[in-house]
């Protein structure tokens, strides 16, 4: 498949590293004749200097017979003509842009990205999404990743596993028998800075990120064996009152109504817009988050959760520290900067949000089609979630699971069988039409379509 990626920005290299992987024909454009370079040089794809919305550009980059543009530029109308050049001139078939700006996503605008007004097939907004996924992280404040799959009958859960966690050197293959009443299936683990896929035989120890799939009505449970126990916030701090703080406070209010929330906002102006938009329950004070007197105003001493979204990757970090000193239990922090993100794991931080990550992974969620539900990737790069329809021709169907001889390195983590969620073993027979979870390895997504004929194609 050939894509174009409008970008060689930490997101677009990101993107084109990863779809590379998979074999697919990747050319990134970019102004910047450094980024352009350093795409050929570190990656197997074409690098082009130019213009991403101009058609000339475009043609060169082979818009022609290009299935998919991603564009992921700095400038919002940049992405925006991109796509509407790539339909116009060149009809490629999807087209996805990253737009940051709230001026054009408001609903009042919706019309604005019809088919026959600017042709967008699918719109990522960068904080939206940030903002979601915090909302998830504190319905489970175990998990330091959570999204939903199969219509929400399960979650694909990030955690961390502290000490006491009861299922510490436990054989992954006993833990059905240690713990029948939760239905569970760990399908990548980082240890050491090491991603790996267990085999039965293997035991989670202190200090592992586990990535697994469960039932949704268990996440309670599940966390627990991993050694959390924290209760969902009911008094929350956001520092940082920006189009993150912003959509973050909105969805509580809409989904976790009960959560008291205080917000802390250094311009006055857009302090008093918040406060204006949003519900009178929610207290927006005026101030600098790292100013002891603006804590202690915003009662960090007693809030479960601070989440620091500033657009200041250092106010984030010294504002979580400072709260969880005066006594907050838990921080969720916002960091642009990737290169300090081995620094901040031994500061305390329980959860640490790259919002360029987040980015592309809500991307690559998008390119899949045919009967592939979603895709979630693992790691940087490791391998993916993949969520899809089993077919009557796959020659997964109607055998058991130990009779495919599934390579090391892929794990059929759940299916989902109408209203049932079922954590599989090597005797369960998947049927036609079951939602499979499946876990791949980058080298191994490939073998993932041809297994289960779920056409991991875009078209």
């Amino acid at each position: 498949m050939k894509v174009i990626i409008c970008g060689a920005g930490q997101v677009g290299a990101s993107i084109a590293r990863q779809l590379s992987q998979e074999r697919n024909d990747v050319t990134v454009i970019d102004t910047s004749t450094e980024l352009a370079q350093r795409m050929d040089e570190s990656h197997d794809v074409r690098g082009m200097v130019g213009h991403a919305s101009h058609p000339d550009v475009l043609e060169q980059a082979g818009a022609a017979g290009a299935d998919m543009l991603i564009a992921v530029t700095r400038s919002d109308e940049v992405n925006m003509v991109a796509c509407q050049v790539a339909h116009s001139v060149f009809n490629i078939p999807v087209r996805i842009a990253r737009i940051r700006s709230h001026a054009y996503l408001k609903p009042q605008w919706a019309t604005l990205f019809r088919a026959e007004h600017m042709p967008i097939s699918v719109i990522i907004s960068p904080e939206i999404e940030v903002a979601r996924g915090i909302a998830r992280r504190l319905r489970s404040p175990g998990a330091f990743d959570m999204v939903p799959l199969a219509d929400g009958k399960v979650q694909l859960l990030g955690v961390h596993c502290t000490d006491p966690a009861p299922l510490l050197d436990i054989p992954l293959r006993r833990l059905t028998e240690q713990y029948p009443d939760v239905r569970a299936a760990v399908l990548a683990v980082l240890r050491d800075g090491r991603w790996f896929v267990p085999r039965g035989d293997d035991v989670i120890r202190l200090g592992d990120d586990v990535h697994l799939v469960c039932r949704t009505a268990d996440i309670v449970k599940v966390v627990a064996l991993f050694g959390h126990t924290e209760a969902p916030a009911r008094r929350l701090v956001i520092a940082g009152a920006g189009n993150i703080g912003f959509n973050l406070a909105r969805l509580l209010e809409e989904k976790m109504p009960a959560v008291s929330i205080r917000m802390i906002e250094r311009d006055p102006d857009r302090a008093g817009l918040v406060s204006r938009s949003l519900k009178s329950s929610t207290v927006v004070i005026n101030g600098d988050a790292l100013d002891h007197d603006i804590q202690e105003e915003a009662q960090v001493h007693r809030a479960e959760t601070i989440v620091a979204v500033t657009n200041d990757d250092e106010t984030n970090v010294f504002a979580a520290l400072l709260a969880k000193r005066a006594g907050c239990q838990r921080a969720i922090t916002l960091l642009n900067k990737t290169s300090y993100a081995p620094i901040i794991a031994g500061l305390g931080m329980n959860v640490v949000v790259d919002p360029a990550a987040v980015t592309v992974s809500s991307i690559l969620r998008h390119v899949r089609r045919g009967r592939v539900a979603a895709v979630q990737p693992v790691g940087d790069g490791f391998g993916e979630v993949v969520e899809a329809e089993a077919l009557e021709t796959s020659r997964a169907v109607s055998a058991p699971l130990g009779s495919l001889a599934l390579p090391h390195g892929m794990i059929v983590g759940a299916l989902v069988r109408g209203e049932e969620v079922i954590i599989p073993s090597s005797r369960t027979v998947i049927q036609p039409h079951d939602r499979v979870i499946v876990m791949a390895t980058a080298d191994l997504v490939r073998k993932v379509e041809r297994l289960f004929a779920v056409g991991l194609e875009f078209f």
